[in-house]
């Protein structure tokens, strides 16, 4: 077998394969809900088993995140995929705009991966090198299409990104759903004609679940 450092060795006993499993299951886990920043400690105690199992399988966190993450990465990368073959040039950006807000919100270790790139080895670099050049083209799409206002970035749509998983960060807790609401006020400021501004999909937060969520918001990783 290959194992996720890329050498060669003999397949795992079982109690050494459960062990295995078990920390990539709360490796999983605990990246998406608290992201990038936990320790290889709070895997361990995560999945029940000595720090030193976890090193014997990882012997550094980049190769667990390139270990989970390499099929995540190429979901994102199908998504983009799927949206250029949609003919209208706006309806696939806006597809895969919101496909990829959607795995963001539900996997804060994505969100990470996305948005630096001290995580990772080759695996996750590849990946996302190969996704960037697709969600470019969509945009490129849109603006030559003339639906898509045409000073917008690569650059602009990556800060868009980060700021509405940010809002997710900050009260998805209360409301899991409000991204969407600032989604919809996004789009239509990219989109160059509309008759009249669009039907937010979700209600604004109120001003207690605000004040709720300044009390308990706490920063990814904490």
């Amino acid at each position: 077998m290959t194992t996720e450092a890329g050498t060669t060795e003999k397949p795992l006993r079982k109690d050494a394969e459960r062990n295995r499993q078990r920390v990539l299951a709360a490796a999983r886990e605990l990246f998406a809900e608290r992201g990038l920043e936990v320790t290889m400690d709070d895997i361990a105690h995560h999945a029940g088993v000595g720090v030193g199992t976890v090193y014997r399988r990882f012997p550094d966190r980049e190769l667990l995140i390139d270990a989970l993450f390499e099929d995540t990465l190429g979901r994102l990368l199908v998504l983009a995929e799927e949206a250029l073959e949609i003919d209208d040039p706006w309806d696939g950006f806006v597809y895969f705009f919101e496909h990829a807000l959607e795995m963001q919100t539900a996997n804060r270790g994505l969100k990470g991966l996305l948005f630096s790139t001290a995580h990772g080895r080759e695996r996750v670099a590849q990946a996302r090198g190969r996704i960037e050049p697709l969600a470019s083209q969509l945009v490129v799409r849109a603006k030559a299409s003339g639906q898509m206002r045409p000073d917008v970035s690569d650059t602009d749509m990556t800060l868009l990104s980060l700021s509405l998983g940010t809002a997710d960060d900050f009260a998805g807790h209360i409301e899991p759903e409000i991204w969407r609401r600032g989604l919809g006020i996004v789009l239509d400021g990219l989109r160059t004609k509309r008759e009249k501004p669009s039907k937010l999909p979700v209600e604004p937060m109120a001003e207690k679940d605000l004040d709720h969520a300044m009390r308990t918001w706490r920063p990814p990783g904490r």
